[in-house]
């Protein structure tokens, strides 16, 4: 059972996080940002809001898309109109009154409305402006950054799919929340800093950057040779047997690391032979026998079912499992007391749980994501203030 803490102090706690950004990548920064316990304001467009709001189905009952709701837990809602000159004052307030300020405009945009870097930290020097691109603020800042033309431009979906089949792109907008992921890495750095200094800075993350970043081993391996990897399908360049292994009426995800897991393995197959066998006995054996390992291990597998042999595998602690459904994989981690799904109010779309866990100051409860400009009288009358006022809570 999870211990209520919602009393005890957030990492976060009085850091104000002014969100400009829409889609993904820093909407997902900005929602992290208040699991930490920030209190974080999303400005939209007045009259349609944040693309995602119409990216469905599915939608929520109140029709705003699903999509949406993934990526704006526990923000306040402000609809602001930048090319009106009131609405640009309060977002210029919002932005001179907030600790991070986030945004995913095309680089210069934002300088007719006196939000861009410069002038954001003018205004506000210990802001930290964090800019998230496409390809960055150079040569590539005339090119718009969508996740899936990221994929594809930068090398991802070369990598990804079966041997001689087409390229393919990840099941889900990973480019964009790897992007997420280091933008809030490079923002609690950069708040780390004005902790020390008082100093405010501009942050900038790329979504070309950080998916290059994110090709580790594959990238490594291209510049150590400089050959291009190829596709393997659910095969590991280095190491065997990593992949999935037909069984009785289904496959096993197996990720043998080292040796002892590899005679483990094959023990528990009723083959224990196979690891002293020279073809089979390393892992760089292995990886160069690999079609005549696979043969070898699914002729033994084919006696039982994936999760019959991910009970049996398990016991002997060989990685392995079944190759769950998104619903099974809630299950799973359900069954394992992770709590993966939070409830957020009657008729909204639950949330799944931070994956973060901390011990003294741990993540706040999310609440539903904002309807569209839901709290802007409170914060225009707020913005409007004096600026010592604190942020009130949500209404």
């Amino acid at each position: 059972m999870r211990v209520d803490r919602t009393d005890l102090p957030k990492p976060l706690d009085g850091v104000l996080v002014a969100d400009f950004s829409r889609v993904l990548a820093g909407p997902l920064a900005a929602a992290t940002l208040a699991d930490l316990g920030a209190r974080v304001v999303k400005v939209e467009r007045p009259g349609a809001g944040d693309d995602t709001r119409s990216w469905g189905p599915p939608f929520a009952a109140d029709g705003t898309a699903a999509y949406f709701d993934a990526a704006n837990r526990s923000k306040y809602g402000l609809a602001l109109d930048l090319s009106a000159p009131d609405d640009a004052e309060a977002a210029r307030e919002l932005t001179a009154r907030a600790d991070v300020l986030i945004e995913n405009f095309r680089p210069g945009a934002l300088a007719k409305y006196s939000l861009d870097p410069a002038s954001s930290l003018a205004a506000n020097p210990g802001l930290v402006h964090c800019s998230i691109t496409g390809f960055g603020s150079g040569e590539g800042a005339r090119l718009p950054g969508y996740d899936f033309v990221v994929q594809a431009v930068g090398g991802l979906m070369s990598i990804t799919g079966e041997p001689g089949g087409p390229p393919l792109k990840a099941g889900v907008a990973l480019v964009d929340v790897l992007t997420a992921k280091d933008a809030t890495t490079a923002i609690l750095a950069a708040l780390r800093h004005r902790d020390r200094t008082g100093e405010g800075q501009h942050v900038e993350v790329n979504l070309l950057s950080s998916l290059l970043g994110s090709l580790v081993n594959q990238a490594s391996g291209h510049l150590a040779t400089g050959r291009d990897p190829a596709p393997m399908g659910n095969r590991h360049p280095s190491i065997a047997p990593y992949e999935t292994l037909a069984c009785r009426d289904g496959l096993l995800a197996v990720a043998v690391g080292n040796d002892r897991q590899f005679r483990a393995l094959a023990t528990a197959l009723g083959a224990p032979e196979l690891a002293d066998d020279p073809r089979f006995a390393t892992n760089p054996d292995r990886v160069v026998h690999r079609s005549e390992l696979v043969k070898e291990l699914e002729a033994r597998l084919a006696a039982d079912t994936p999760r019959g042999w991910t009970e049996r595998l398990s016991a002997v602690s060989v990685p392995c499992g079944p190759v769950n459904t998104l619903s099974e994989a809630v299950e799973f981690a359900s069954d394992l007391g992770l709590d993966p799904v939070v409830p957020v109010g009657a008729d909204r779309v639950p949330q799944v749980r931070s994956p973060l866990r901390l011990s003294r100051t741990p993540v706040a409860e999310p609440t539903a994501p904002p309807r569209l400009d839901e709290h802007g009288t409170q914060l225009r009358e707020w913005l409007a203030g004096p600026s010592d006022q604190p942020l009130p809570p949500h209404v």
